[in-house]
This record gives C-alpha cells, structure tokens and sequence, in this order.
C-alpha cells in the first residue's frame, strides 16, 4: 500500500498549494460571484484535504507538508500576476492554469498508481473530477 500513502501525500500537497493560492488571490478579487466561486472551491478543497488526512492515518503516517519555499513562490506569483491586473479574466486565467496542472499530476498519479487502495483511488477521483469541473466554471471569466 506504499503508492497510496505516495498518492495521498501528492494529492494533499495539491490541495494545500490550492487552498493557499486561493486564499491569496480571494482578496484581490472585486467581483462578487468569481469571489463566491472561488470560495466554495476553497471549501471543496478543504473537504477533501480531511478526507485525504483521515485516510493516510490509516497508514500510521501524518500528511506532507508544502516546504515554505513553496508557499511563498506561491503567494509571490500571485502578487507579481495581480500587480498591474486584477481583472476576473487574469485572476481565472491564473486559478486556470493552477488547476490544469492540478488535473494534470492528479491522472498522472492515476495512471501510474494503479495498485492503490480503493479509498484512495475515490478520493483521487474525485480530486480530479472536481478540478474538471472548477475548469469550466473559471472559463466563464476569460
């Protein structure tokens, strides 16, 4: 069960990476329903980071964290993208290209973990379907 404890890992260090861009890009935002979208994505993330947490103490394991490096190239982007722009088409197009990469490392995973439990299998599912899903809600905002 090693690659589920290594897609768990992956897949929560992907919802910490998008639980803080999404918080530091959350105050830039002006318009009320791309706030509120990015919101409930927000939510939706930190829903599966508990269900990926719950899972991988099944493992007698503790979540991975993001290095701080990596949270603050995080929050760097976001300041240098939103410095002249702060438009709801630059702030999706960003949230955008996060969560394609997102979808991306998440069939990656799939694809390459085809021996993991079953309850890791739905959660990375279910990561994956919902990025799909946060894709064509972002679009509207090209």
């Amino acid at each position: 069960m090693d690659s589920s404890k290594y897609v768990l890992n992956e897949v929560g260090k992907g919802l910490q990476m998008g639980l803080d861009s999404i918080s530091n890009v959350t105050e830039k935002v002006e318009d009320g329903k791309l706030k509120e979208d990015l919101l409930y994505q927000y939510d939706v993330y930190n829903d599966l980071l508990q269900r990926v947490n719950t899972e991988i103490t099944k493992y007698s394991d503790t979540p991975e964290q993001l290095n701080p490096m990596q949270k603050a190239m995080g929050w760097m982007s976001v300041e240098v993208n939103t410095l002249t722009d702060r438009s709801n088409s630059k702030i999706s197009e960003m949230m955008l290209k996060g969560t394609n990469m997102g979808i991306i490392e998440g069939v990656k995973l799939w694809n390459q973990n085809p021996d993991s439990s079953e309850e890791t299998k739905t959660i990375l599912k279910d990561f994956i379907k919902f990025q799909e899903d946060t894709v064509e809600k972002l679009k509207k905002y090209l």
